[in-house]
């Protein structure tokens, strides 16, 4: 059975810094494509970063509202994926997915053809 679970969600002031991490089960990790989307209240769920398989050269993908401050990266042995993410705005507040597929295209778009996702971890920033 495969399993994702998200952890490092929190409460943090505008301008912080969180790391998000998804540990993976279940599945040959190395060869998917794992990504990160946000739903915050009343909205929509929204791509934010993705990371392409070993094969692949692990090539990122990210939200012009992230870059540059959201880094995605992935390791292999552990099985998990990671969010790094800088400069917190309160835009920002949402609950965070992981998620995973073989294919990146499917990822940035998101939606349920996606293979397997995680339950979910809350950020909160406050003003």
């Amino acid at each position: 059975q495969v399993q994702l679970v998200e952890s490092g969600g929190g409460l943090v002031q505008a301008g912080g810094s969180l790391r998000l991490s998804c540990a993976a089960s279940g599945l040959t990790f190395s060869n998917y494509v794992l990504g990160w989307f946000r739903q915050a209240p009343e909205e929509e769920r929204e791509f934010v970063a993705a990371i392409r398989n070993r094969w692949s050269g692990e090539n990122t993908y990210y939200a012009d509202s992230v870059k540059g401050r959201f880094t995605i990266s992935r390791d292999n042995a552990k099985k998990t994926a990671y969010l790094q993410m800088n400069s917190l705005k309160p835009e920002d507040t949402a609950v965070y997915y992981c998620a995973a597929d073989l294919s990146i295209a499917t990822m940035q778009i998101g939606g349920r053809d996606i293979d397997y996702w995680g339950k979910g971890t809350l950020v909160t920033v406050s003003s």
